[in-house]
């Protein structure tokens, strides 16, 4: 809480009553756990004082006469006051208390760009479209929202989720976040107020009588993907159904700042972008805002007055590197989904190179119902588009927002539009058959698409026809994630660079390296490598393991097939000569053809081995990050420390190896770096092997799935990069 509670009440009431409310030259807006004033006087002291009690906070107004006042306890009374006297009582908002529906029925919309009121007044940028070739009045239509930061309210460009469903013959209403392109406001990245817009826009979409039903579902990869979440976990009442693909589960642990350490790639790069985003038009900010104020959009420009509030999203992470529950629990999807009343088609891929494989942490909490379905597969960020997923993606929305049998054939038609923009040209990837061809019987279909399992895992994606086209081999089916058929499994370090199933004697010894994140290129792709991560084959240069600076460990060629679903773990009894010190652990399989797959990646800053105990299992540590359980790694002593590696699923053939590498972060991915101390060899980390020091992978083994025969080519594997092996100093 910003206000600091103090017993000097006695002035404070004296202070009200001799100051009563009175008009104020400046405005003042009340929001959830905020207060915004705007038109005072530039440089002029704004006082925040809590109306029975506290110490006042000063502000100056910035150079359009705004200020906001952050970080409010709901619900409470507080008196602003200006320089110039007077007092203006307000009260902040709570989230839980929303508007009644005659709120949302007053505002009408209309084909084209307007502006929804939020509840707390402030104006948010929206686009609506009717289904391509129509008009609004030839509905009701089933409808569908994109609401994120990115540019969805954009009149002249769709985004990519929007534009697939307008062709296909949904209406769509794109809004902007908050502080984003024309909406007002200030943007706070997935807080409070944005999750209560979402509430809000929700109902007032509802409202209109082309939307068919009475219920609008929500669609978006990434950014409009997460927001989904947080809205659906706010329940509001008219929601049809979500459909949120490409997403993250914590907005710390991934992509923020992986084990503790902060990715300096991806996650930098894309705060900076929402930095750049926030910044007032028409001197910065979104492109189309900045067109629409130099058109003369009034309402756009005023919506500006507040950008100049905005926090600096790197900085907060920079002063907040720990897990802070208080600013960062409403941040974190896990948190809202078991909250989630209607139905849920998500998906994800392991490997995504911009929000990472920790969103799979999540999904035990989704709600139970056969109308929750998740598919998730090996791959990028554009892997949620591919047909095995897209194809039941609109099948979905057919069943559970226009109420109607499912017709995903008709996919078929823009099929080689989507896949050119996707991976740069033909050919075009497989398509699926259309498995509701000739049902027109609504329940019937409905029950086929229920009977499905809850879990879809699309196994060896990229290996099913031309390599690194996106197709999968084979799936599996779970009824739950992790799988409740897992069998974890223990290998452990041994002194020849092996991993054995027995545990080394107590004289087994111990290994050394140098942490040294400079002996490898930090990415595999070069420049910010999106792109390239989406194409075909990359160009992927994964560096080996570089002598003395890493250990790694494998097993003898495999009898049979092995077959892994979910996360793992690599616990490890470290001693180190630094007081703390940068750990990633590195899963990959060396093939019979001297080839090596890269299969999943965990991270962690020692000093954060402290685990959850409510959350962590065998397979999946969860280090709870919080300042004051990170301690130091004791001088001259060996240390239990568990680093996880995020979920996949994947299959290791028989006569390859399972290896595990440990090494400083960086060097495996094609946009996560990491802002890891440059040690210059100087810092030395020691893995014990043997006795009760034994250190050990810990693998989620699937019994009995049978696998083609034939290795995946190499590369091939979308998101899974391929080099030859190079054997680590330690024999591994």
């Amino acid at each position: 809480m910003l206000i600091r509670r103090r017993p000097a009440l006695a002035l404070v009431m004296l202070a009200w009553l001799a100051a009563p409310p009175r008009a104020s030259a400046f405005q003042v807006q009340a929001g959830i756990g905020f207060v915004a004033v705007t038109g005072a006087t530039p440089g002029e002291e704004l006082t925040l004082q809590e109306s029975k009690r506290g110490e006042p906070v000063r502000k100056k107004a910035d150079a359009f006469g705004s200020v906001v006042f952050l970080d409010l306890e709901q619900g409470n009374r507080y008196l602003v006051r200006g320089g110039t006297g007077g007092a203006t009582p307000v009260t902040v908002l709570e989230f839980r208390d929303h508007p009644n529906r005659a709120f949302y029925e007053r505002t009408t919309l209309v084909d084209g760009f307007q502006y929804i009121p939020a509840r707390d007044g402030t104006l948010l940028a929206a686009m609506v479209r009717p289904p391509a070739g129509k008009r609004l009045s030839d509905g009701p239509f089933p409808t569908l929202i994109e609401y994120s930061g990115y540019s969805p309210a954009d009149p002249e460009n769709f985004q990519p989720s929007s534009l697939i469903a307008s062709v296909l013959g949904f209406a769509t209403v794109g809004v902007n976040m908050r502080g984003s392109g024309c909406s007002g406001g200030v943007i706070g990245l997935f807080d409070l107020p944005a999750t209560a817009d979402g509430y809000d826009i929700v109902e007032t979409v509802a409202a209109q009588p082309w939307v068919l039903h009475g219920k609008p579902g929500m669609i978006g990869i990434s950014f409009p993907g997460i927001s989904q979440l947080f809205v659906g976990g706010a329940k509001p009442p008219h929601l049809a159904a979500i459909a949120p693909v490409s997403v993250i589960a914590d907005i710390y642990r991934a992509p923020g700042l992986p084990g503790g350490i902060f990715n300096d790639g991806f996650a930098k790069s894309w705060l900076q972008e929402r930095k750049d985003d926030a910044a007032p038009a028409p001197a910065g900010g979104q492109g189309w805002a900045r067109k629409r104020v130099n058109q003369g959009d009034q309402t756009c420009l005023a919506n500006q007055k507040l950008r100049l509030q905005t926090l600096d999203p790197l900085e907060f992470l920079a002063e907040h590197p720990y897990y802070e529950p208080a600013l960062m629990d409403d941040r974190s999807p896990i948190n809202w989904v078991d909250d989630i009343e209607v139905p849920v088609f998500l998906s994800s891929a392991w490997q995504d190179e911009q929000t990472g494989g920790d969103f799979a942490s999540m999904l035990n909490r989704l709600p139970k119902g056969k109308d929750i379905k998740i598919t998730v597969m090996n791959g990028v960020h554009s892997s949620t588009l591919d047909p095995e997923v897209i194809w039941n993606w609109l099948a979905f929305l057919d069943l559970y927002v226009a109420r109607q049998a499912p017709d995903p054939g008709r996919l078929n038609l823009i099929a080689s539009i989507i896949y050119a923009t996707i991976l740069g040209g033909p050919p075009t990837p497989p398509l699926p058959a259309d498995r509701f061809d000739g049902i027109t019987d609504y329940e019937t279909a409905k029950a086929l698409f229920e009977s499905d399992p809850r879990v879809r895992v699309l196994m060896e994606n990229g290996a099913g026809a031309t390599p690194g086209l996106p197709a999968p081999t084979f799936e599996l089916g779970f009824s739950q994630w992790p799988p409740k058929e897992v069998e974890p499994t223990a290998w452990h370090f041994a002194a020849d660079g092996s991993l054995t199933r027995s545990r080394p004697k107590s004289k087994a010894g111990a290994h050394t390296y140098r942490p040294d994140p400079d002996a490898r290129p930090r990415k595999t792709l070069p420049g910010e490598g999106q792109d390239d991560s989406w194409a075909i084959i990359p160009p992927y240069d994964w560096a080996p393991l570089a002598d003395g600076t890493a250990l790694a460990y494998a097993t003898p060629p495999l009898a049979d097939d092995l077959t892994i679903a979910g996360p793992s773990s690599v616990d490890l009894w470290l001693g180190s000569t630094a007081p703390d010190t940068d750990i990633q652990v590195t899963l990959t399989e060396i093939r019979p053809d001297g080839l090596e797959t890269y299969v999943q990646n965990g991270w962690l800053r020692a000093s954060h081995r402290r685990l959850d105990r409510k959350t962590s299992t065998i397979l999946e540590p969860r280090p709870t990050h919080l300042e004051h359980q990170a301690s130091p790694l004791p001088a001259g002593k060996r240390t239990r420390v568990r680093v996880g590696l995020y979920a996949v699923a994947h299959v290791f053939r028989k006569g390859s190896r399972i290896r595990i590498s440990i090494e400083a972060p960086g060097g495996d991915r094609t946009r996560w770096t990491f802002d890891t101390p440059s040690t210059g060899g100087a810092v030395e980390n020691t893995v014990a092997l043997g006795g009760n020091h034994a250190s050990r992978l810990v693998l989620p083994v699937i019994p009995g799935v049978v696998a083609p025969a034939a290795l995946p080519p190499c590369p091939g594997l979308r998101g899974q990069p391929c080099r030859t092996y190079v054997a680590a100093a330690n024999g591994g």
